[in-house]
């Protein structure tokens, strides 16, 4: 009897869990720039001082995020770039750490930064981009950022950071932003090329996640039968004692 309501318990407890990673995904499908997260199970023995392990809990692990690239829409939007294939574009967490997307919304801010629309500010290869008042702004395919004042040639006011360490020193924080695990700066990668007029959409599989949703709402629902089965018998076990009295 214990050993079924703690199994339905611990089940059903797991699979709320991965079905809060679901809706996460699904509530993002249409996020730009955003990276599926990935869920797994891991076995964890319970351990007692002084007492044999005779539970073993089935825990919710994240296992990192899903790296392929999503969809790619032109916009004509100057200010508009995607990244093409691997890479990422550098930006200012909230922490003023750096950090990394492949969201490139950008817009120019009200002091000139050249921000995403979250207003995180976009990175250089020396710092915080900004662009004259007023100016005309582009991006080439290399990520250099052109300004043009009225009648006047374009002249080049920097270039965005753009890197492509490894994935498996990435981490994806709560903040929908990777960084890297060890905490320092990655180094600019120059073959990492853009794609200007362009937006990334979300890599997340609408449908097989509506899928896996509807399979673990099922999948709970049988998790409660086994609790209510449990109560039924030992309601049944109870009257049987009480006969016996």
């Amino acid at each position: 009897m214990d050993r079924m309501i703690y199994l339905s318990m611990s089940g059903a407890k797991a699979l709320m869990q991965r079905q809060d990673a679901l809706a996460n995904n699904l509530a993002n499908g249409s996020t730009d720039g955003f990276r599926a997260d990935l869920m797994a199970f891991r076995a964890v023995p319970g351990e007692q001082p002084n007492a044999a392990s005779t539970r073993v809990w089935s825990l919710e692990a994240n296992a990192g995020f899903d790296a392929a690239s999503g969809p790619i829409r032109q916009t004509g939007r100057s200010l508009d770039v995607a990244l093409a294939g691997g890479g990422w574009l550098a930006v200012q967490g909230a922490d003023g750490g750096e950090a990394y997307t492949r969201d490139g919304a950008l817009e120019v801010g009200a002091d000139g930064t050249l921000q995403n629309r979250r207003g995180q500010l976009v990175l250089g290869d020396g710092g915080p981009l900004s662009v004259p008042p007023g100016a005309d702004v582009s991006i080439g395919g290399d990520g250099t950022v052109s300004a043009r004042i009225g009648s006047q040639a374009p002249f080049q006011v920097g270039r965005l950071k753009l890197v492509n360490p490894p994935l498996e020193d990435l981490r994806k924080d709560a903040d929908g932003l990777v960084r890297l695990r060890s905490g320092d700066e990655a180094p600019p990668d120059e073959s990492v090329r853009v794609v200007p007029g362009s937006i990334e959409g979300s890599n997340v599989d609408v449908v097989q996640s509506m899928v896996g949703m509807i399979a673990l709402a099922r999948q709970f629902e049988m998790q409660m039968r086994l609790l209510q089965t449990a109560e039924s018998n030992e309601q049944k076990a109870s009257q049987l004692l009480s006969l016996k009295g």
